[in-house]
């Protein structure tokens, strides 16, 4: 079975994890190590023949165009995340337009496909910010993959939602990151922080139990997840613990994940 391979084009200081420490107005001071990883991962995909959808930050896009033309040159696909990656539950629907029209417009200067996918900043359309979805579909956007049915995160998470593929009533199609029930509870599996923190044998097994439930998974992944020479900041115990563990360990481990299984693009696991 084919699953969906996709990476959230942002870089170590974007993340909502580090927003108390480096705030919006100091991105352009940090050091920007995007392209140097994303390269690294364009190999990765190159050796192992597999394509994925990017989202991509519109402010990443800003700042560095050849490298989003030089990922729709090797074949992949050009999604969007937004511009400035603020969590829409701190959002109103019309700042959250805003920062869409800006991102694709942005990005459409650097690809030449059409933008079908958005993925909200750490994963926030919730049952509070639904609303979202009916912008998205005006804004020419024709699936979202930001709804993690889990109900235990203090971030987000839509607990009632299907653990399968589906479509909210305007059409749009849902592709939920996925997840497992397990003994009455819904464990992830799908990347990120659960990548670097489950050892690896368990993410393969429960990827396989999702794809023997007849369900293609999607794993995502950032680029400063395979970079552990990234600088380090002060953060709390729990925080520095989401963001720093098994930095080291990540491509590795990623090129074991490319062997195991089968992975395309959004775009083609959903046969748009």
């Amino acid at each position: 079975m084919k699953n969906a391979l996709s990476i959230d084009l942002e870089d170590w200081f974007c993340v909502y994890n580090l927003s108390q420490v480096i705030q919006r107005d100091d991105w352009e001071k940090q050091d920007l190590r995007i392209v140097q990883n994303t390269n690294r991962i364009l190999s990765l995909l190159d050796h192992h023949r597999v394509t994925a959808t990017f989202f991509v930050l519109g402010w990443i896009a800003e700042q560095t165009p050849d490298l989003i033309r030089e990922i729709e040159q090797r074949g992949h696909e050009i999604a969007t995340h937004g511009y400035s990656h603020a969590v829409i539950t701190g959002m109103t629907p019309e700042s959250f337009e805003a920062d869409l029209k800006k991102a694709i417009h942005i990005t459409r200067q650097c690809a030449h496909q059409d933008i079908l996918g958005y993925r909200a900043p750490s994963f926030t359309i919730t049952p509070q910010t639904m609303w979202a979805i009916d912008i998205l579909a005006r804004n020419g956007i024709r699936y979202d993959s930001s709804v993690f049915p889990i109900s235990y995160h203090p971030d987000y998470g839509v607990p009632d939602a299907p653990l399968s593929i589906y479509k909210h009533k305007n059409e749009l199609i849902e592709f939920p990151l996925s997840c497992v029930k397990i003994m009455g509870r819904t464990i992830p599996c799908c990347g990120g922080g659960y990548f670097r923190i489950f050892p690896y044998t368990v993410t393969r097994h429960l990827l396989r139990r999702v794809n023997r439930e007849g369900r293609p998974a999607i794993f995502y992944f950032h680029p400063w997840e395979i970079d552990p020479d990234q600088p380090r900041v002060k953060l709390s115990w729990q925080k520095s613990f989401r963001h720093y563990f098994n930095l080291n360990k990540t491509f590795n481990r990623l090129d074991r994940l490319l062997s195991d299984f089968e992975f395309t693009s959004i775009r083609e696991v959903l046969g748009l």
